[in-house]
């Protein structure tokens, strides 16, 4: 059977018919200032940089660590990043270069993030006489990257020389999300993988769970001290009145004998 060319031109109208009325889907929505996309590619590849570095050599010693070099975006977890490393190995952190047996000097050269995106389909065209053929994506790929180079040397405080090469290290974070004709997005990248290890097997189980309504106990009464006994009463204990009952009047009486007899 030959398709006729009105049963072609029907089919075509059909698939752009489907294709104009495809939805669409928008993948950026946030109520902060940066959204937690960008926040999570920055600390990824931190941690991912970080996690290269040998810091084990510092057990036991006390470290000093110089940040006056790293200037970033997300300074603060940079810093907190080597510091959480240097414990876990055993360093001892002191506040004072005099205190110091080893100073680490870290650097940032580059701790940020990029993005592109690219689609399949017919951008929009504009025709004479304000007529407009509407943009129509088929395949839609956007793609996150966060990038951190972190460069750390360490010198012996006593001799001021360096222990060993010291260097930088490189890591990149990514997240990729595809669409096809407004269905997704389909996502992947080290983001994802990093959420999904994080909240799934033992990790998913939480170490306390706060009640989820709020109550409370009464204090318990403090308990008065107690009352002094007066100067001018004298206390005996009970081995004491028990003997001064036995003893006799007589006995206790005044007599012409000496104090020695007596």
């Amino acid at each position: 059977m030959t398709a006729t060319p009105q049963f072609l031109a029907a089919r075509c109208l059909a698939w752009l018919a489907a294709m104009v009325c495809c939805g669409c889907t928008s993948m950026k929505t946030t109520n902060t200032a940066r959204s937690s996309t960008e926040q999570m590619l920055v600390s990824n590849a931190v941690d991912q940089a970080l996690d290269k570095v040998d810091f084990q050599p510092f057990a036991g010693h006390a470290v000093f660590l110089d940040e006056k070099y790293v200037d970033c975006v997300d300074k603060a977890y940079v810093i907190a990043s080597v510091q959480h490393r240097l414990l876990h190995v055993g360093a001892r952190l002191v506040d004072k270069v005099e205190e110091a047996e080893v100073v680490v000097l870290p650097r940032a050269g580059v701790v940020g993030t990029a993005g592109s995106e690219q689609f399949l389909g017919v951008p929009e065209i504009t025709l004479p006489g304000l007529m407009a053929i509407p943009e129509v994506r088929v395949l839609t790929r956007t793609r996150q990257v966060g990038v951190a180079k972190i460069g750390i040397v360490a010198y012996d405080t006593k001799t001021r020389t360096s222990l060993g090469e010291g260097g930088t290290t490189l890591a990149q974070s990514d997240d990729t999300n595809l669409s096809v004709l407004g269905i997704g997005p389909f996502q992947s990248g080290t983001i994802r993988s990093e959420v999904t290890r994080s909240t799934s097997g033992s990790a998913a189980f939480s170490r306390s769970r706060f009640p989820v309504q709020v109550a409370f106990s009464e204090p318990l009464p403090t308990a008065s001290p107690a009352a002094p006994a007066a100067a001018s009463q004298v206390e005996f204990t009970s081995a004491e009145e028990a003997l001064a009952e036995e003893v006799p009047a007589a006995e206790t009486a005044e007599t012409d004998a000496p104090g020695w007899a007596q």
